[in-house]
């Protein structure tokens, strides 16, 4: 418990200065920096990790994306190229197919590029919230409020309170209690979120949209958390990674920030169509 403690601390300090400059480029080095680390831990798990011909072009996309998202002029030139390097890659891999004599399966090659394409997407849709939604410098910051204060109190209220298992073939230890409780404290955490925003930044918070996407966020937090919960399962392994000492590694840390953050960024884009703002 001590040694998760301290590595939460420390953690915390290398995250807050990344979040206040979340308008420069530094915010993007630190999401390539995750994303590379990310992959990294996907590979190995998945057994991936020597086959650099498979892996290089994606390692590359981690790295370039980050920024290419702040530079690049608008959100349609961003989502063309994206969706050129996505198809691109994609022909790659069966090109590789083919042409490995048996060496990499068709279902192994699919697998690598669908779950790189979850966690990168998923990385930066966080700088699309930041830079491409209307209140985005205020909005992004829900994808961390979401994942972490779902996660947090879905363990404290299922070690206070837990009696009923969710689903204990994928995840033993957790709880409808403890599910109830992360969805409510969400749903209180995006409620004080948007009082914050009208009290200092100025924000016309919408308290019923608040609430509604805090339950929705939470319990796609949850379901994040649990996907790669079952991953783990499947491929025999405890952790993805060691980075986070008591924690485990990038990918333990952000399975429920990687589904949020495409929760988030689905809501945003329903924000637009409808005309209700969160903010």
């Amino acid at each position: 418990m001590v040694k998760r403690i301290i590595t939460s601390i420390v953690a915390i300090c290398v995250m807050i200065p990344c979040l206040l400059l979340a308008d420069t480029l530094v915010f993007s080095g630190a999401v390539a920096v995750v994303s590379v680390i990310a992959l990294y831990e996907l590979f190995m798990c998945l057994g991936f990790g020597r086959k650099l011909y498979l892996t290089l072009p994606l390692y590359a996309a981690a790295v370039a994306f980050p920024f290419l998202m702040r530079l690049l002029p608008t959100r349609t030139t961003v989502a063309m190229i994206a969706f050129l390097c996505a198809v691109l890659y994609l022909l790659y891999v069966f090109v590789l197919v083919v042409t490995s004599h048996g060496n990499l399966s068709y279902a192994d090659a699919l697998v690598a590029f669908t779950m790189a394409l979850y966690v990168l997407t998923a990385l930066n849709a966080i700088i699309y919230i930041h830079d491409f939604t209307e209140m985005g410098r205020h909005l992004y910051l829900l994808v961390f409020i979401g994942a972490w204060v779902t996660d947090t109190f879905a363990y404290f209220c299922g070690v206070l309170l837990g009696k009923h298992k969710l689903i204990p073939e994928v995840s033993p230890k957790k709880t409808v209690e403890g599910s109830l409780g992360g969805i409510v404290f969400c749903i209180l955490g995006f409620i004080v979120f948007g009082i914050i925003v009208k009290s200092f930044f100025g924000g016309n918070p919408n308290f019923v949209f608040l609430a509604v996407s805090g339950l929705i966020i939470s319990v796609i937090s949850q379901v994040g958390d649990l996907i790669m919960s079952v991953i783990k399962r499947h491929y025999g392994i405890k952790d993805f990674g060691k980075i986070f000492p008591g924690h485990g590694g990038v990918l333990d840390r952000f399975d429920s920030i990687l589904s949020v953050s495409l929760g988030l960024c689905a809501i945003c884009v329903f924000s637009v169509l409808t005309g209700i703002a969160l903010i």
